[in-house]
Order: C-alpha cells, then structure tokens, then sequence
C-alpha cells in the first residue's frame, strides 16, 4: 500500500494538472458511472491528502474521496499534442480529461463522492498527518496520549492511521532504528521526548519523499537530495535503506545482524544490537 508521500505527491499532479479545469469526468468500466456523472462539467478547485486518502474538491460542495488500498493505481500523463484522447485500457474505474492531461484511476479500494460532512468524519477517524501542518486537528499530541494508553507495540501502532496517519512500514521501521528504539516496545512505556524524535524525524524525511517520490532516510543520501534541490537539480535518489528488507544483512550503523518478525501480519525489520533500548 501507498505510504502518505505518495497521496501527497498524486495530489499535487492532479493539481497541477487538472486545478481550475472543468476536466471530463467519466467511468469507462462503468463502476463508477453514477458518481462520475455527478462530477462531470463541474470546476476541479483543488486536490490533497491526509494520510493514505485522497480528495479531490469540486465547485458544489462535492469532493472525489480515493483510497488506493493495496493494488489501486492513479495514472496522470499528458495528452497528444493532436488531443486524441487515449484509449482506456484496462479497468479504468475513473478518467479525468481536459485538453492537456488525462488521469487514470485503476483498482481502488474505495472511489466515492462524498460531501463536507462526510470529508471531516474521514479525516477525524485518521490520527495525525507529519505531512500536514500541527493544529487543533492535526495534534502529534494527540497521537502520543494515545500510545501511551495502549499496551499495543510501538511498531503496531506507528502503522495504525488511526494513530498516525501516512506512516507505512518503510518509515515505521527506519525512523525507529534511526532513533534506537526497540519496535516491540508496548507503546505506554514509550517516553515523552522519544515521540517527539519520530515526529519531528517524519516531518523533516517525508516531504522529501513527497518532492522526488522515493523514500529516504539515510543520512548521507538525504544530504547529497538537499544539495541537489537546492542546485535546482532533480536528485537521482537510490532506494537505500538501513534496516527494510535487509534481513540477515549487517546493520549499517553497528554491524550486528538485521532480524526480523512478522507483526500483525507484517514484515518488521530492526537491528538486534543498536536497537535494544526498551
């Protein structure tokens, strides 16, 4: 599944390429006939994410929700300077087309058109978002009150949005061994100044992942990112990790062997060695 870069990162094509636009909207599967009539010839005002979901807001109160679940795919490409517009292939539950870009959206597990209401329930049942700015709403404290009361491990709960909404197992087991922390630690006996190393570490890793659409947290790769952005250079980032899908292999910060667990039906990876602390 999508981790919440990747929600943020579609949003911001789909604003790029559709904002403003009166896009046709239509299901060529047919699914979802019904809900893209209702959209169709209405003003795209504006796309975002919180967390794992997408919502797309039209002029009328009426907002496209997506959740992309395990297998669901968004495809936004450029039309052909003749304006033919491409074929579907596939199954296409959803096709937005203006005259420069069509967007393509395959196998979600949900592609509903909500209202306000609805929208606010979605996102008040989502814990907090690093990707969004820290408000009433958008509370980390929120996030730490609940760990606290949870005898749940710290891994579990990382990657429960309702606990803290984007997190996917990637991040969720990087930034735990990036700050030491055993990932089976039950999460009320996580201190206070740990939350805040995860969160404050989230809010600086994820945007970069929002902006070159691959995940990074190591250190020597983030720098050589920093230096390339700031270059106005697009970064060539390497799919490197410290811990993910390294079982058996050495630790990168100590040389000990990287273990892993299944969790809750999961793949947990950590290092047995520099991440002892319980």
């Amino acid at each position: 599944m999508p981790e919440g870069h990747t929600l943020h990162r579609l949003a911001r094509s789909l604003d790029d390429a559709f904002g403003g636009t009166v896009p046709a909207v239509s299901s060529p599967q047919g699914r979802f006939a019904e809900g893209a009539a209702r959209l169709d010839g209405s003003v795209l005002e504006r796309s975002w994410a919180h967390g794992k979901l997408l919502f797309v807001d039209f002029a009328g109160g009426r907002t496209l929700y997506v959740h992309l679940g395990l297998i669901g795919k968004w495809f936004v490409l450029p039309v052909d300077p003749a304006g033919h517009e491409p074929p579907a292939t596939g199954q296409v539950r959803l096709r937005l087309l203006s005259d420069a870009h069509v967007a393509d959206l395959r196998g979600p597990m949900a592609c509903q058109v909500v209202d306000e209401a609805e929208v606010d329930r979605l996102v008040l049942r989502q814990g907090p978002d690093p990707l969004q700015p820290v408000s009433d709403l958008n509370d980390p404290d929120a996030a730490y009150r609940t760990i606290t009361r949870s005898g749940k491990t710290v891994a579990e709960l990382l990657m429960d949005q309702t606990v803290l909404a984007g997190v996917g197992n990637i991040y969720r087991c990087e930034v735990l061994w990036r700050h030491r922390l055993h990932p089976l630690r039950p999460g009320k006996t996580l201190k206070r100044a740990s939350w805040q190393l995860i969160w404050d570490d989230l809010v600086r890793l994820m945007p970069f992942g929002v902006r070159t659409g691959t995940i990074i947290t190591l250190d020597d790769v983030l720098e050589d990112t920093e230096a390339a952005l700031a270059r106005g250079e697009e970064p060539a980032v390497p799919r490197e990790f410290a811990v993910y899908q390294r079982t058996g292999l050495p630790c990168l910060r100590c040389g000990s062997v990287v273990r892993h667990k299944v969790v809750a039906g999961r793949n947990l990876f950590w290092c047995g060695n520099c991440q002892r602390r319980t």
